[in-house]
């Protein structure tokens, strides 16, 4: 993968200027679906559902829409990586039939491309978060640190679903269908504290486990977790919750590695 990083430069720097070519705005377009998710959220949950989450802690920060938004730009981020990489060769089937280059390349640089795109939104991001009197700056190399492991876990997810849709063309179908229950199962429009105030009233479901205990088996719940705590509350994660991250971001992209190198020399022939 270390020799092909030129390769991978070329396909970042196509996927980016592509995605936005002849575009008045530009990049700035990247903002427009987290935005307009952003409003509708905010009118139906904090509006009509009247969800209220904590002030953040020690921030003191209250405002819905920038609680959501620290949730919902890593969720972007994970579908727009995960449905990017389902139709990486599918997508540039005349390409992997022609010619020899690393496959790979093309999942990775298609996970680069958005990371580009997701640190423009975080950025903007931090802005609004010092305009309202939050402090996110001294906590700026912990969520680049984040960013990093949720890449990691983003992209191994990208590769398993790759190698998933040449083989099995329902993937992406059956993924629309995942992604949108995976939504409502992550903390993003809701805190976790409702989750448990409903596990506590229920109780245990079978043993000692509980509605929580499978909750917390998501793994984007804990990543949306320490952004949340980073950049709206102003302080560390919990340690569980930083370590869970870790351990899915390497282990998933070890796991999507290997799943991916394993079926690497068949693509041609089943695409």
């Amino acid at each position: 993968m270390v020799d092909s990083r030129e390769l991978v430069l070329n396909l970042v720097r196509r996927e980016v200027k592509g995605k936005y070519k002849a575009t008045a705005l530009g990049q700035l377009w990247s903002l427009a679906n987290p935005l307009t998710a952003m409003v509708i959220y905010t009118v139906v949950f904090a509006f009509i559902i009247r969800i209220q989450p904590e002030p953040g802690d020690p921030s003191g920060v209250d405002v819905f829409a920038v609680w959501l938004l620290c949730a919902l730009l890593p969720w972007t981020f994970f579908t727009n990586v995960a449905n990017g990489g389902m139709i990486a060769f599918v997508g540039n089937e005349n390409l992997v039939k022609k010619v020899y280059f690393p496959r790979i390349a093309l999942v990775v640089s298609n996970s680069i491309a958005w990371l580009y795109t997701w640190a423009i939104e975080m950025l903007v991001l931090l802005v609004v978060l010092l305009v309202i009197g939050a402090n996110p700056l001294p906590w700026i190399p912990l969520v680049l640190v984040a960013m990093v492991f949720m890449w990691l876990f983003t992209t191994g997810i990208s590769m398993m679903l790759s190698i998933a849709n040449v083989y099995f063309r329902d993937t992406h179908h059956i993924m629309t269908v995942v992604l949108q229950l995976m939504f409502y199962l992550t903390p993003i429009v809701y805190p976790v504290s409702l989750v448990t105030e409903q596990s506590d009233r229920i109780g245990p479901l079978f043993g000692s486990v509980t509605v929580l205990d499978l909750y917390q088996l998501n793994p984007i719940g804990h990543f949306v977790e320490v952004f949340r705590n980073l950049l709206y509350d102003n302080r560390w994660p919990d340690l569980s919750t930083s370590m869970a991250c870790v351990a899915w971001g390497v282990g998933t992209f070890a796991v999507g590695y290997w799943v991916f190198k394993r079926h690497e020399k068949g693509l041609a022939e089943a695409l």
